[in-house]
């Protein structure tokens, strides 16, 4: 049965492809290297039992439109561009694995704290510039590391920190206490990680509970000679807030992955010289590319360790 793939990532991938229309002859591929939206998306969808989405939105109107789509797998690990609630209205199975790119992010993480605490991007462009400048950085083996969110991402990033030396620690909302005993991580409160830590990096799902999360008042809780990591969703700091903290001295620096609005045209953060931002590349490698991709091919009849998400309780 010919599956529509609308994940352009998947739809590049040379080796994902040729897998998938193994085991699906005839599968459809979105080539336009665009996120596909709305009437577009639908169009693209329409005639399909079962797709394999990415970045595309999923929304009430695209399952209304399309009433012969059956299943949708998810190429990565954000869920924030599917609509549940609409999805189990009209019988759509939603399947996902999670974790599937974890060392990808969470090197990016750690690379991100590395070039923070030692000013490696401004250094470098200096040097370009004909600027020998040597600053005086940071240890990441002497920092105190919050994560925030200690899912399969903040898991993989706690303990590379500890593998650097760093004390690590951690707020959920969800105990995992086997963790924190065996990964030597100590759980805190929100207000006490954003205090007490020299660089804070987020690890959260983005939902009503997290949107804004970092705001104003969380990042003056920061100590001022604090660094602040996003590789999760833009949405979760308050960029405005972020960036007059940044400007004003009192946060010393900042990296993010992701941004409310990608490409982040007219955000207020970049060229920020105390800022590092990259294109949302967090799972951009060779290994977490495959790994998605085959987690989504494994999802379409439930296999791989995916779950249905539409059969679980809010």
């Amino acid at each position: 049965m010919p599956v529509a793939v609308a994940s352009r990532s998947f739809s590049v991938n040379p080796t994902l492809r040729d897998e998938l229309l193994q085991l699906y002859p005839g599968s459809t591929f979105n080539d336009t290297n665009r996120v596909l939206a709305g009437d577009e998306l639908a169009a693209f969808l329409r005639g399909h039992r079962m797709a394999i989405t990415g970045l595309d939105v999923l929304t009430d109107a695209i399952f209304r439109d399309v009433p012969e789509l059956r299943v949708v797998s998810k190429y990565g690990v954000g869920l924030d561009m599917i609509d549940l609630d609409a999805a189990r209205r009209h019988g759509v199975s939603v399947r996902w694995t999670p974790g599937v790119n974890r060392q990808a992010v969470a090197e990016l993480t750690i690379a991100f704290m590395l070039n923070l605490c030692r000013s490696v991007v401004p250094q470098a462009r200096a040097l370009s510039e004909g600027t020998w400048r040597q600053l005086r950085g940071r240890q990441l083996s002497s920092a105190v590391v919050g994560v925030i969110g200690c899912g399969a991402v903040g898991q993989a990033v706690a303990r590379l920190c500890r593998a650097f030396g760093a004390t690590v620690l951690a707020h959920d909302i969800r105990v995992y206490e086997e963790f924190y005993r065996d990964a030597g991580v100590t759980p805190v409160d929100l207000d006490a990680l954003l205090s007490q830590s020299d660089i804070v990096t987020i690890h959260l799902p983005l939902d009503s509970t997290t949107a804004a999360l970092i705001d104003a008042r969380a990042l003056q809780r920061m100590k001022p000679s604090a660094f602040l990591v996003n590789t999760a969703r833009g949405p979760i700091v308050d960029e405005a807030a972020l960036a007059a903290a940044l400007v004003e001295g009192r946060l010393a620096g900042a990296a993010a992955d992701v941004f409310t609005v990608e490409p982040p045209a007219g955000s207020p953060l970049l060229g920020l010289t105390n800022f590092v931002g990259t294109p949302h590349i967090g799972g951009g490698t060779q290994e977490a590319g495959l790994a998605m991709g085959r987690a989504a091919i494994a999802g379409l009849d439930g296999g791989g360790g995916s779950i249905d998400l539409t059969t679980l309780e809010d």
